[in-house]
């Protein structure tokens, strides 16, 4: 036998000879049956709409092609404004039907599209790898399972629903649009989570990946999805901002790049529309000297070069201990050697195609602007056509572009670290925040650090690991919103007590707006009253109301005043008249107390909120009248006010220790952490009514999950908010933590949302207002929560303290711990 030849095998060597040098025979993927569905076709593809196939006369196509081989597999449409507006219309009329269903009718489509999907993963997997570029090893093992585990579970939250998401309900109309990377995954993740919370989708795939999504929309028909609910358009990246802006659409979830992203928040400003980014990342994978090296090896293998490094959590900043870097990077090099490139339809190759010669080159030119500054490039061979090998680039600085910027390819940046907060300094020194690894056997260092790495995702001893059951997102400019996990359904709904947001965005000019500083002039109508000290009458002695930051009263910069009025019009008080400055000052104290307020134990933040509530019971008559005499209330609705603050604070002291995560149930063989961790930075504008209450239903939520805050109070009864300064003083909250701000609030929210070190904007004012907030919050991707100029009731306890406002005071981290030392998975 050992002399005998193998037809084809290694080009016609024995078999001995084979296992001599171990190399690879070719074990092509038949895809006779993805280009049958193709011709089926005419390889000429319109819309899917209403479960059926919509091609428009007089449209232009777009050639899709297969970026291994550079063959055109198909003809798509180009969709126009009238094929936005049929789909559209299509969702909405099925919404109607689609959101009476029952949760356990929901499930049963849910599951009947899992079902269909596994009889056809094999076709559905071909389709991906052609379509682009990507090894059928990973279309096979990794994106199509993902999509069916996706069905699956979110089959089972449908079921839940009623019980386990009472007091929520459906946003109605969803626009999903994906991008090119994972086409039919990304699109699992968007769809999933919004059909099974009774919500209809139009999505808009990718440009260059559009057969994949077709090919699943005719999978959801065949397996009974009623139509409408699920519509797939066609077009170019124009037809992403058409889809995202239709009036009829009330919900935007986007993957993408970050500079995409903003365009959307843009667009979509004021017009009342939920927003979701998953958007770009710069991961780092952090390889301790206590690492398995070998084992940490193969991780960095998986986090760069997965997918060609086209993967946003892509770990393209490697950070090595000292000691081990050098040995590292050789183990590194090695691997690389073995990766071999080609035909995505070929079982035997790790790496594929990029998705195109644009791309191709932009990864390119990255790599030779590193090679002008000095840097060390190691590269292995890549086949002619549209590949790019693994790259390694050492000695590089921190501030080099391929340091700093979003590459999207198979490109990994290497860097020494000396201790671990030097490491953490480093992972953290970024505008992104979507997924990082820690590789090392010390698992306390390793779930130390990745508590302290600011991203979406850490994974220990592994990189790009995922489950429908945790979710996925990012931090910073990464994003926010999450796919996946009890945290990813909140993007597809909306509190049960809430109406439909629609609203026509208002005209402002955003350069002008909440520019100008005022302030105002003495009055002549005071409203001082008198006490009676014997036979004499006594004026009250002047009460100055400073503005408060750093846990001090502080004169406003400008040193100007604003004159508060009662109920009478008459001056009730005089308080500062804060301007950019001030917010400078304010930001800067809140920056420098949250860290060690959010380390500090939820039972002893309760401890101070709980004294708070404690210290105002003991001021109740004093803040009773204050309301009084300020808005005209009766004393009993100024009681009704006093009493519900008190409560609330009570409420958010219970919830200091009681929503800090979870574990998640996923697929891997060791433990997921859900954790909740505080946003950190978060300015809030308040409303005008209860202005006691309103105050801290807003600020109490924020600071009882570990932020500090800058909140401006009612703009028209600020001064019962600043006599909260000695409550504040006497119990025990850290300066900094809480920080007031009076004076116009449009003037004050302006610089607070421009502030690149706020990392949320809370705005409850005009719908002019809201749109400010949104438009601007997309400079630096901060989170926004605004009211569009609508009242809610703050003695509600579903408006007042529902859990929407958790939803917004934290950000949710998946934490994944490997196992393996005593069972093998």
């Amino acid at each position: 036998m050992a002399g005998k030849v193998v037809a084809g095998a290694a080009g016609d060597k024995t078999v001995a000879k084979i296992f001599e040098t171990m190399e690879y025979g070719p074990a092509p993927e038949d895809d006779k049956v993805a280009q049958a569905w193709l011709d089926d076709h005419g390889r000429k593809f319109g819309h899917f709409i209403n479960n059926q196939w919509v091609c428009p006369e007089g449209r232009k196509t777009y050639e899709t092609k297969d970026p291994c081989s550079d063959k055109v597999l198909a003809s798509t449409v180009q969709g126009t404004q009238e094929d936005v507006d049929q789909a559209v219309g299509a969702a909405k009329e099925a919404f109607q039907s689609w959101s009476a269903l029952s949760g356990h009718a929901r499930a049963r489509y849910l599951y009947s599209i899992a079902r269909h999907i596994q009889k056809h993963s094999r076709l559905l997997a071909v389709v991906e790898s052609l379509d682009n570029g990507k090894t059928i090893r990973e279309t096979r093992d990794c994106d199509i399972p993902l999509v069916v585990r996706h069905l699956y579970y979110h089959a089972g939250w449908a079921q839940l629903m009623d019980s386990e998401m009472k007091g929520w309900k459906p946003v109605g109309v969803v626009g999903a649009i994906v991008p090119w990377n994972f086409p039919v995954m990304l699109l699992a993740w968007k769809v999933c989570p919004a059909l099974a919370m009774g919500n209809t989708v139009v999505l808009k795939p990718a440009t260059n990946t559009r057969l994949s999504a077709l090919l699943f929309a005719e999978i959801c028909a065949e397996a009974g999805l009623p139509k409408g609910v699920f519509n797939v358009v066609t077009g170019g990246g124009a037809m992403g901002s058409l889809l995202a802006t239709h009036p009829d659409v009330d919900k935007v979830g986007f993957t993408g790049s970050t500079e995409v992203g903003q365009i959307l928040r843009r667009a979509t400003a004021g017009t009342g529309k939920k927003l979701s980014l998953e958007l770009g990342g710069k991961s780092p994978v952090i390889v301790f000297e206590s690492a398995d090296l070998d084992s940490a090896a193969e991780g960095v293998v998986d986090a760069i070069w997965f997918n060609q490094g086209q993967v946003c959590s892509a770990g393209s900043r490697l950070l090595v201990q000292e000691p081990v870097y050098e040995k590292f990077i050789e183990k590194l090099k090695r691997k690389m050697e073995k990766l071999r490139l080609g035909s995505s339809l070929d079982k035997g190759y790790d790496m594929g195609a990029i998705i195109d010669p644009c791309q191709k080159k932009f990864i390119a030119e990255y790599v030779e602007e590193a090679r002008k500054e000095g840097a060390e490039v190691f590269q292995i061979e890549a086949p002619p056509g549209c590949f790019y090998p693994p790259t390694l680039i050492t000695d590089v600085g921190t501030t080099s572009k391929t340091v700093v910027e979003e590459i999207f390819g198979p490109v990994l940046v290497a860097m020494p670290f000396r201790t671990a907060k030097e490491a953490i300094a480093l992972a953290n020194n970024t505008i992104y925040g979507l997924g990082s690894s820690v590789f090392t056997e010390q698992m306390t260092l390793a779930i130390e650090t990745a508590k302290m790495i600011k991203a979406g995702a850490v994974w220990i001893n592994c990189h790009n690991m995922f489950d429908a059951a945790a979710g996925f997102g990012g931090y910073k400019q990464s994003g926010y919103g999450r796919d996946g996990g009890k945290e990813g359904l909140f993007e597809y709904v909306k509190p049960s007590w809430q109406g439909r947001l629609s609203f026509v965005a208002p005209e402002i000019d955003l350069k002008k707006f909440g520019a100008s500083y005022t302030a105002d002039r003495p009055s002549i109508s005071p409203a001082t009253p008198e006490i009676v000290s014997g036979e004499k009458s006594l004026p009250l002695i002047d009460r100055t109301y400073k503005l408060y930051y750093g846990g001090a009263q502080k004169r406003p910069d400008g040193n100007y005043c604003r004159v508060i009025k009662n109920a009478e019009g008459k001056a009730y008080a005089l308080v500062g008249e804060s301007n950019r400055k001030d917010v400078r000052n304010a930001v800067e104290a809140a920056a420098k107390a949250q860290p060690g307020w959010d380390k500090r134990s939820g039972f002893n933040r309760s401890q101070i909120l709980f004294y708070l509530a404690e210290n105002l019971e003991q001021r109740r008559q004093e803040f009773v009248d204050h309301l009084t005499a300020l808005t005209g209330k009766s004393t009993k609705e100024s009681e009704k006010e006093v009493d519900a603050t008190l409560a609330r604070l009570f409420h958010w002291a219970a919830f200091c220790d009681k929503y800090g995560g979870a574990v998640q149930e996923t697929q891997l063989y060791g433990t997921v952490l859900r954790i909740h961790e505080p946003l950190g930075l978060i300015g809030v504008a308040c409303p005008d009514e209860a202005p006691l209450l309103g105050f801290v239903s807003l600020v109490a939520p924020a600071i009882a999950r570990g932020n500090a805050v800058v909140v401006v109070p009612s703009e028209k009864y600020p001064t019962v908010a600043m006599a909260l300064y000695q409550v504040l003083e006497t119990s025990d909250l850290p300066g900094g933590v809480l920080n007031i701000l009076t004076g116009a609030r449009d003037h004050i929210t302006k610089y607070l949302t421009e502030h690149q070190d706020l990392q949320s904007m809370w705005y409850f004012g005009s719908l002019e207002g809201s749109k400010f907030v949104e438009y601007t919050s997309a400079e630096n991707v901060k989170r926004t929560w605004v009211n569009y100029g609508a009242k809610r009731d703050w003695y509600d306890s579903e408006q007042g303290q529902g859990e929407e406002f958790l939803y917004h005071a934290v950000q949710a981290k998946n934490i994944w711990l490997t196992m393996g030392d005593i069972f093998a998975n």
